[in-house]
């Protein structure tokens, strides 16, 4: 992948709607519901589609399904990456009674430290991304089926 400014730019696009639907979900008090990241995985599954179809737009003779993977997982990894980092300083900074609140509203009985649950979100993002990326290249793969008449 020679380019790797398309997945970068999706990437952060990715990330900056993942930041405002979290901020809107703040702004009426449901971010410490954890039932609404399930919108978070739409909202990348579509970053990553929008990603690897221009990729294959872009060029269409040497687009293979390798290419294609590469561009979904970079572009997942860097909204997550960047979503990581703003829900970290978020829960430290920003709102400093989020991570009680959102224990709390879990009712598991957890007692987690902003570690934790900062590694937990990265490691729902990654394998959102990896699945996202499975999944969408189902759409965009060449297929080896022989035409009939």
């Amino acid at each position: 992948m020679k380019n790797l400014s398309l997945p970068i730019r999706f990437g952060l696009v990715t990330s900056a709607v993942l930041i405002a639907y979290f901020l809107v979900l703040a702004l009426v008090d449901k971010h410490t519901n954890p039932a609404f990241s399930f919108v978070n995985a739409i909202i990348t599954g579509f970053g990553i589609y929008e990603a690897v179809r221009l990729s294959k737009l872009k060029d269409l003779d040497n687009f293979s399904y390798g290419e294609g993977f590469k561009t979904g997982i970079i572009t997942g990894f860097v909204a997550t990456i960047t979503f990581t980092i703003f829900f970290l300083i978020y829960a430290t900074e920003l709102n400093s009674v989020f991570l009680s609140e959102l224990l709390q509203k879990m009712k598991g009985g957890f007692n987690a430290g902003i570690g934790l649950v900062t590694f937990v979100v990265a490691v729902m993002g990654l394998a959102t991304t990896v699945v996202s990326s499975l999944t969408v290249m189902q759409l965009f793969k060449k297929t080896g089926n022989i035409p009939q008449n």
